[in-house]
This record gives structure tokens, sequence and C-alpha cells, in this order.
């Protein structure tokens, strides 16, 4: 298969999966000087699960959503933290972009979708044909136009296939002419 300079690797499966313990592992294999973006992880509270946080590869953090959080779009139990968002996740995202780093981006989903600063630098970096992700398996219409792009590679992860998909990853960077 011929593998154009510009493409996007992005990964989709069900929730807890392993895609971003994959975009993690991607990450270790590369340059930490040649990439940035964001990550996204759960944050946990005796045990259970109260929200996700947004940390970038410099070291930023913020709370993406949180149930403690009184204000914001509601997704399930959590509120969405758009402020968060647009304060650290766009940033990191439009310095991979500028500076021709591969971009990070952990993940294209429903609630970050709430930000419309979001959804248009996504954009922005996909045109660069460097974006490393995860994207959120629902149909969602913005979702769907991602997935359609001719400079889009979209790899299921599953719980069979969990540990390979980050040397497949690499694999396919490495195809890029």
């Amino acid at each position: 298969m011929y593998i154009s300079q510009l493409m996007n690797i992005l990964l989709t499966g069900r929730p807890r999966v392993g895609k971003s313990t994959a975009i993690k592992r991607i990450i270790e294999s590369l340059d930490r000087l040649q990439v940035g973006g964001f990550w996204s992880g759960e944050l946990r509270e005796s045990g259970r699960r109260v929200g996700f946080e947004i940390r970038t590869l410099d070291g930023m953090t913020g709370i993406l959503a949180h149930v403690g959080l009184n204000a914001g779009p509601r997704v399930s139990k959590y509120y969405v933290n758009v402020q968060d968002i647009d304060r650290i996740a766009v940033p990191a995202m439009r310095e991979a972009r500028e500076n021709g780093k591969i971009i990070i981006i952990d993940e294209i989903a429903k609630m970050e979708l709430f930000s419309e600063t979001f959804r248009y630098e996504v954009i922005r970096c996909l045109d660069t044909g460097r974006v490393i992700g995860t994207i959120q398996q629902k149909p969602i219409p913005f979702l769907e136009k991602i997935r359609r792009r001719p400079d889009v590679i979209v790899l299921t992860v599953t719980e069979g296939n969990r540990e390979q998909v980050p040397d497949r990853v690499l694999a396919l960077l490495e195809t890029r002419v």
C-alpha cells in the first residue's frame, strides 16, 4: 500500500479498550522534540471515575470534564470544561502544528466538540497530515467527516490487537515517503 507524506492516523474503539494507552506508547517511541499536543486520562477518587484530565506533552494539565463541576455542557454525569479545552488542549495542538511536529490529539470526541475552537484547530491540524490521535466511534457528523477524509487512516483498537497497535502505527509512520 502506498502512503503519501500527508497521512493522519486515528485510533478508534470502544471506551476503555486501550486507545489512550496505545497513544502513550507511541509517544514514548518518538523523539519528544518532534511531537506535541495532548492526551486525556481518567480522574479517579476512591477507585471511582469522577472525570477526565487533559495533559499536554509539555506538562500542562487541566480538567476536560468532571462530575463536580457545576457549569458547562453535560455529557452523561460529567460537566465539560470548555475553558480548559480552549486554554490547554488547543494551544498545545496549535504549537505542534505551527512548529512542524507530529500532532497528538487524544481525543476527538463529543466532550471536546463543545469547543468551536477545538473543532477548528482539529481541521487545521489534519490538513498538515501529521496527526496521530483517537476518535470516538459514535456516528457524530463532525467525526464522520473526519473519518471520510482521504488523508485519514482509522485503525480499530480491540482487546485482541491493542498490544500490536502502537507498532503498527510506528510502522505506518516509517512508510511515509
